[in-house]
């Protein structure tokens, strides 16, 4: 019997922590692309894809989008990552009770579980691979911001490719997104599907619920996979 339920994780500040390394990161990859040091600073990255914060940064440096930039950043960015492969493990972190909760959720056959992030999917497997996360997840059936800049419609890409996987479809009750930012509860709301917010970012528990998520969790050490797939799969009214 395929899994009832897909579980669609952001990946930064929601599984992980890079401590600053994804910004330096990301400014030798924008150098690289561009030929240009990011001396104004980087946009805002929280809930953004990667498309869009390069654009947004390049906006910052007064530099136009020119056709293949995205690309020439995104392997800078991808190379980045496997060279600072053992720092990012030194410094940053897993986030309190991810591993536990992945651990749960993998052992249980009612569960698929894969990742919904703004990042590109060369750049996640790095990143998640650096801490052991990929053991957990499916990577495969994913969605990237290197599949689409708009957030919402990667829901769809990965319902899509665990249906065609699993060979079963995904209703909106079986698909949920977790993260930890209002943009991960619009992006659910917008594909119409559930949206679970964890306040391990900067957005405060009280934020995430007034953007709609249907429970939202201080961290994942408060609950355990078990427990969170109790709650996802109680009726609800």
């Amino acid at each position: 019997m395929p899994p009832r339920l897909l579980l669609l994780w952001d990946v930064d500040h929601t599984l992980i922590e890079t401590a600053g390394i994804g910004t330096t990161v990301f400014a030798e990859a924008f150098e690289r692309a561009t030929g240009c040091p990011m001396s104004a600073g980087m946009a805002t990255a929280h809930g953004h894809t990667e498309p869009i914060l390069l654009a947004e940064t390049l906006a910052l440096h007064g530099l136009p989008q020119e056709e293949g930039l995205f690309a020439r950043f995104a392997e800078a960015q991808a190379d980045g990552y496997a060279r600072r492969a053992q720092e990012l493990r030194a410094q940053g972190r897993i986030l309190p009770g991810v591993a536990q909760v992945l651990r749960d959720l993998a052992a249980d056959h009612r569960v698929m579980q894969t990742v919904l992030t703004g990042n590109t999917r060369a750049a996640a497997a790095i990143k998640l691979s650096a801490f052991g996360l990929d053991a957990y997840l499916d990577l495969g059936i994913g969605a990237y911001g290197d599949d689409d800049a708009h957030r919402p419609a990667l829901v769809d890409i990965a319902r899509r490719r665990a249906q065609q996987h699993h060979q079963t479809p995904y209703r909106p009750d079986d698909t949920v997104v977790i993260g930890d930012t209002p943009r991960d509860v619009q992006a659910a709301h917008a594909a119409g599907v559930r949206a679970v917010a964890v306040a391990s970012g900067i957005s405060s528990a009280d934020d995430l619920a007034k953007a709609g998520a249907s429970l939202v969790l201080e961290t994942l050490e408060e609950v355990g996979g078990a427990r969170l797939v109790d709650l996802l799969f109680a009726p609800r009214h």
